[in-house]
């Protein structure tokens, strides 16, 4: 069965919050996002998982001014699996305070919860080859 229009919209504008949140300061609204066992999956960078929303919210405060000023994100594309959840890749772009960038895939997985859409899982990782190393020697 082909995710509903109607979902697609739902899980694009789920992902999108996040960023909105973060950069907002509005870490207390993460649930909106998130399952209450988020895993969070952050080892590209060398800072390992986060399980659960408390852990979520102290870890974005412990990195404090490193933390990226502005979250985006785009190019999303969806795939329901055959379990009902929905796998979701989107690129992230942070915008830090001195005005350097970065980029990231996002790779959710994404369930329907009583309340809606949340994110369950997280992996992000880091771009910083082109082409994923294609073609480096």
């Amino acid at each position: 069965m082909a995710l509903a229009l109607e979902d697609r919209l739902a899980i694009g504008e789920l992902i999108a919050l996040h960023g909105h949140l973060v950069d907002g300061g509005e870490l207390h609204r993460t649930a909106e996002v998130f399952t209450p066992d988020v895993v969070y999956d952050l080892s590209d960078f060398g800072q390992g998982q986060v399980t659960g929303l408390a852990a979520f919210t102290e870890a974005a405060l412990a990195l404090g001014a490193a933390n990226p000023v502005a979250h985006h994100v785009t190019n999303v594309v969806m795939e329901e699996a055959d379990d009902g959840r929905v796998r979701a890749r989107s690129k992230g772009l942070g915008v830090m305070a001195d005005g350097s960038c970065g980029s990231v895939t996002y790779e959710d997985t994404v369930v329907r919860a009583a309340d809606g859409w949340r994110i369950c899982h997280r992996r992000v990782l880091a771009r910083r080859v082109p082409l994923n190393g294609l073609g480096q020697d």
